[in-house]
């Protein structure tokens, strides 16, 4: 099976198109928002192989929409600001204000925190990853679709040591999360298979 990729590089407009007749226009305007307050924030942000940081944001959200379905304007905009937080100076109190109180907590459940005092950086990933596993179904859908916009193209990234250990981590703590979501449990499986040569840092061919 053919691995499913998902791309956002015409931008939010095209999209906006694409998608005027799933939305009402009151709930457009309510992703326009989101997204402008999204692309404030990144700024000149990039990701590892180069991208602008907002073609990840509208990759989660094209998976979501496209994929599986969501219409929760909601949950859609928790998508595009998944990132605020973690990766930015935004707080969760900014995002609270901005966009509400269940934005928000989608939000702050796929936020990474900081490491608690006694912590190592790499203890804190793994707290938060396992916390995954209680997180609720709206949360959950989101974080799903965030690590696969990470990793649908993972022999991209310029780091082949990240390559090997982030398929690792994703087959690890990842995946299982899938199960119970029938769409993403089929493509984390052809995924696994598609990247298979990464599982012991082997470089492909």
């Amino acid at each position: 099976m053919v691995l499913e990729r998902f791309e956002a590089k015409a931008g939010w407009p095209v999209l906006r198109d694409e998608w005027a007749s799933r939305f009402s226009p009151r709930d457009l305007e309510l992703l326009d928002a989101a997204v402008e307050f999204a692309v404030r924030w990144h700024a000149e942000q990039v990701r590892p192989a180069g991208e602008p940081y907002v073609e990840h944001l509208l990759e989660v959200v094209r998976v979501l929409v496209e994929a599986l379905g969501v219409v929760d304007v909601d949950v859609l905009r928790a998508a595009v600001l998944h990132d605020v937080v973690e990766d930015t100076a935004c707080s969760p109190e900014t995002v609270r204000i901005g966009f509400g109180d269940r934005v928000a907590e989608l939000v702050e459940w796929v936020t990474k925190p900081e490491p608690a005092e006694g912590l190592s950086p790499a203890e804190a990933r793994e707290a938060y990853l396992s916390r995954l596993q209680s997180a609720p179904t709206d949360a959950l859908v989101v974080k799903l679709a965030d690590r696969l916009s990470n990793v649908q193209r993972l022999d991209t990234h310029p780091r082949p040591d990240k390559r090997g250990s982030y398929y690792r981590e994703t087959a690890r703590t990842i995946v299982p999360l899938a199960q119970d979501h029938p769409w993403f449990g089929r493509w984390y499986a052809t995924w696994l298979e598609t990247f298979a040569h990464l599982a012991d840092g082997a470089p492909h061919g």
